[in-house]
């Protein structure tokens, strides 16, 4: 494939920090890290931060689009997509350039009030932490008063994440299945590339391996060992979420979702079993497929597919906000 220069010289540093931050016993040198990821304040009123329990550190950026010249769709409702950002369960945060750049693209090209939250990170919190985060923070949106603007509609509220955040996003999505909200109604899941796996090999896997940008099997595997119970293997339903160890979920009232996969994401064919999965259980999911994306492609929004994406993920939202009306 074709890519800027400018977005392979960032690729080309990820493996020598991954080298240099990533310790072959699945622990993290974080300090390291914290200082090689490069952060980026709220941008008030645009965006601000909201602590929700400062005991494990559990906050969000939230992002409220800006006013338009249409002064008579100001004060129009809009939806609420809350969000959770990728690197493998183990780095990252709502303040690291990429992810806050992200969610303030999501806020302003979907025109919603984004809640991008931070979860806690593996190894230091192993699963199920980041689950119990993610859905506490729909559960503070939905018990809060007067912590989102006056237009934002959490009945109308999307699940959305990228790589570890789009499978944050779909376990959330499961817990929220059983749980009565005063508020908050859940109309989608958006998924970018989510990070699912297994202990079979697939063909992606085995074709792609540590060949392409951006994610490698090897790295995919390391993840899991930080981020799962120690004695757990990829079959663990966190991380195989239809094999042998799965829950039913056939009976659950899930919303519907929107999957992105690229052609050059070694766990693509995951993200493909993935989507078999919830058909089979009788759930409606949209498929994005681009050919010659790698995964994390969406981080930089100079790549054609990005605008693509955006496109697909509001005709989606639209689609979904009408079977309300």
């Amino acid at each position: 494939m074709s890519i800027p220069w400018k977005i392979k010289l960032i690729l080309s540093l990820l493996s020598p920090i991954r080298n240099l931050c990533f310790r072959s016993n699945f622990t993290i040198n974080r300090s390291l890290y914290n200082f090689l990821d490069r952060k980026t304040p709220p941008s008030p009123p645009s965006s601000h931060d909201v602590i929700i329990d400062p005991s494990r550190n559990l906050w969000f950026r939230l992002f409220n689009p800006s006013a338009t010249a249409n002064a008579a769709s100001d004060n129009l409702p809009l939806p609420v997509i809350v969000y959770f950002h990728g690197g493998g369960f183990v780095t990252s945060s709502p303040d690291s350039a990429p992810f806050h750049s992200l969610a303030h693209r999501f806020s302003e090209n979907l025109r919603a009030v984004v809640v991008s939250v931070n979860y806690r990170l593996a190894p230091e919190h192993r699963y199920p932490a980041q689950y119990d985060d993610g859905f506490d923070a729909v559960k503070f949106l939905d018990s809060s008063v007067d912590i989102l603007p006056p237009t934002a509609d959490l009945t109308r509220c999307f699940l959305a994440g990228d790589s570890a955040g789009g499978n944050l996003a779909h376990h959330v999505a499961v817990r929220a299945s059983g749980f009565k909200f005063q508020r908050v109604k859940l109309r989608g899941v958006i998924a970018l590339q989510p990070f699912f796996g297994g202990e079979e090999r697939t063909e992606s896997e085995i074709q792609i391996g540590n060949s392409a940008p951006g994610l490698t099997v090897e790295s995919a595997d390391w993840y899991w060992k930080a981020f799962l119970p120690n004695g757990s293997n990829r079959d663990h339903p966190a991380v195989n979420v239809f094999g042998p160890e799965s829950i039913e979920i056939s009976g659950l009232e899930l919303s519907d979702s929107i999957v992105v996969f690229g052609g050059l994401d070694p766990v693509q064919d995951w993200q493909k079993r993935y989507c078999e999965g919830l058909r089979k259980a009788g759930k409606e999911v949209k498929l994005l497929e681009y050919p010659n994306a790698f995964h994390g492609f969406y981080i930089f929004p100079e790549l054609p597919e990005c605008s693509l994406m955006m496109n697909e993920i509001k005709d989606f939202m639209i689609l979904q906000l009408k079977k309300i009306n």
